[in-house]
């Protein structure tokens, strides 16, 4: 297990870090209101001087990825990238590009932009190698996302893209690369079809997979083939937000972005180990994105990185926080649950579960609650019917009986 680190920004004192992000926040603050203007409507009215604190901040909207298409549509006539972004064409803004949807996002000129190369050098990467990268070059930043940083590593890059594999395999065993950046479905294949044409592969004994998910079973067998892997969070939107060390327990948040995990549906914070949804401020002054929802479930591990690095950990990627179903022909939203639950005080969590067959929706509404006074049941239901207008049972339920799996909407229904 190394104890070799990127710089000293991942072995700060907590505190001292706490203390930097916080305050680096306010001016964050005052460069989304004044140099994006989508970002000077979201926060109209903040002083950026009052969000000296995390709970100043999420008393501040969350702007989340599943809005953001709209968002841009907006007010794309007048500009692209819908007043998101705080650069425009020309020398600052080196590319652009489009996520599904379409979403445009620009690449800044910052040395090291989406700050990936804290994650290849965890994954022992170092500057003088050369690096296979496999990630899309068509459209996505995902190629430009690891090509960066690579390169502010001090590596060199093969463009590899996606596809091609004999061309992949051929490309490895000539050019003999210290390790891959693709996902790790497209590592397997090639290294399949690598030994189904007999070519040795030696060089590549390490990878930095992200994209999709790498569940052990995955890991392990890459490992097998003599390729140590580890993998890393990070958006098209963000740039990196957390990675994998060689402890492998957990993901170690990165140090130039403010995380926190919320309850689906709503902004509020959810405490230490319970899964919410990840929202990030970023403070990359060109694309300044303030409490960005991305719609990706997870929780904080508790302690810290056995390497040595002190930033706060995450599980990982745990699913999707856009629950929202429907309900005999009507949308409910895991914000309508939320809204429910904040009306009772002695309400802890609340879990909306639909069952049913053919088109016989139920809906139980099952909350956690230490205390019931007399007709709780009934003054939630009513709640039930005026914010979802759908009737629904209640249960209510001892505190910790719920699931810590993120779920505020639960789809129990059979669709055989």
């Amino acid at each position: 297990m190394t104890k070799d680190y990127y710089d000293e920004l991942e072995i700060r004192e907590p505190a001292e870090r706490e203390r930097d992000l916080l305050a680096a926040l306010p001016r964050q603050i005052m460069q989304a209101q004044t140099a994006a203007s989508a970002f000077a409507k979201i926060l109209d009215g903040v002083k950026p001087a009052d969000i000296t604190s995390r709970e100043a901040l999420a008393k501040l909207p969350v702007t989340r990825k599943s809005e953001l298409l709209a968002l841009q549509q907006e007010r794309r006539a007048s500009d692209p990238f819908g007043g998101f972004s705080a650069i425009r064409f020309g020398p600052r803004m080196t590319r652009v590009f489009a996520s599904p949807g379409t979403i445009y996002e620009p690449e800044g000129e910052a040395r090291d932009y989406w700050r990936t190369a804290r994650a290849l050098y965890a994954a022992g990467f170092r500057g003088g190698e050369l690096v296979h990268n496999c990630f899309s070059y068509h459209m996505t930043p995902a190629g430009s996302i690891m090509e960066s940083g690579a390169r502010a590593l001090g590596c060199t890059v093969f463009a590899g893209g996606t596809g091609q594999t004999e061309q992949q395999v051929d490309a490895i065993a000539d050019l003999r690369p210290a390790g891959y950046a693709g996902t790790p479905s497209f590592l397997k294949i090639i290294i399949e079809k690598a030994a189904e044409k007999k070519v040795p592969l030696p060089s590549l004994t390490k990878a930095l997979v992200s994209g999709e998910a790498f569940p052990p079973s995955l890991r392990d067998w890459i490992a097998g083939r003599g390729v140590t892997g580890v993998q890393c969070y990070a958006t098209a939107d963000l740039g990196l937000i957390a990675y994998e060390t060689s402890a492998r327990e957990g993901l170690v948040l990165d140090e130039g972005v403010i995380v926190e995990i919320v309850r689906p549906g709503t902004g509020d914070p959810v405490p230490e180990g319970e899964v919410g949804e990840i929202v990030v401020t970023t403070l990359n002054p060109d694309y300044p994105l303030i409490r960005f929802g991305t719609g990706d479930l997870s929780a904080v591990l508790p302690g810290q990185c056995p390497t040595g690095r002190t930033n706060a950990r995450i599980k990982g990627w745990l699913g999707r926080a856009d629950q929202t179903t429907k309900v005999r022909g009507m949308f409910v939203h895991p914000g309508q649950v939320a809204e429910i639950a904040r009306r009772f005080p002695e309400v802890r969590r609340a879990r909306l579960v639909v069952e049913g067959e053919m088109a016989d929706d139920r809906m139980t509404l099952r909350l956690e609650c230490p205390t019931a006074a007399e007709g709780l049941a009934e003054r939630i239901g009513e709640a039930i019917r005026d914010v979802t207008k759908l009737r629904g049972t209640v249960e209510l339920v001892a505190p910790g009986s719920l699931p810590n799996d993120g779920k505020v909407i639960e789809d129990a229904r059979s669709y055989k």
